[in-house]
């Protein structure tokens, strides 16, 4: 995106962060930032946590994210999905004591970035990220997983839409055309 904050991005008069932040706020007790760039987020007034280890991507993120939370899971998602839906983000944290990961799945692709993690799952994480192993996917077989179908997303919204990221100027442009339809 040019160098540009993804999060910071405007799409239909608000920031995408802003519109992650709302639906997480509708259905967490907790919401925190993942970051090593506090000052950008610092509007938010969230509290903010760096990368426990820097550079290990999403998985570097759960980790961090899931290991500062007071609560015994996490509910984890991207910072530029902007059309998240509140009910699906319900499905996904109203099961959450279900297994150690509860996330849906579309076709064969896991929403590894729209999961609940259990705690339990940190040594494994832990694991990998000392491996220089970051696909979140690979300690799925260590730990409880529990499947939101497709099908329970699409009564909602669909799921193409509602795992939506913005990474790249079409992608933004995309999104500006469906922010008028889906808000």
């Amino acid at each position: 995106m040019g160098g540009q904050a993804k999060a910071l991005l405007d799409l239909g008069g608000r920031r995408i962060i802003e519109r992650v932040v709302d639906v997480l706020a509708a259905v967490t007790n907790e919401v925190i930032v993942v970051t090593n760039t506090p000052e950008h987020y610092r509007f938010l007034g969230l509290p903010m946590v760096p990368d426990a280890l820097p550079d290990h991507g999403s998985l570097g993120g759960i980790y961090s994210g899931l290991e500062a939370v007071a609560g015994d899971a996490a509910f984890t998602v991207a910072c530029d999905m902007p059309f998240l839906h509140r009910e699906v983000a319900r499905l996904v944290v109203e099961r959450a004591d279900e297994g150690d990961v509860v996330i849906p799945r579309v076709g064969e692709q896991w929403e590894t970035m729209h999961a609940s993690y259990k705690k339990a799952c940190l040594p494994y994480i832990a694991e990998r990220l000392h491996a220089g192993r970051f696909k979140i996917v690979d300690f799925f077989a260590r730990v409880r997983v529990v499947e939101i179908p497709e099908a329970d997303v699409a009564r909602y919204r669909q799921p193409d839409l509602v795992f939506m990221n913005v990474n790249t100027p079409e992608e933004l442009e995309r999104a500006r055309a469906l922010v008028a339809t889906l808000d």
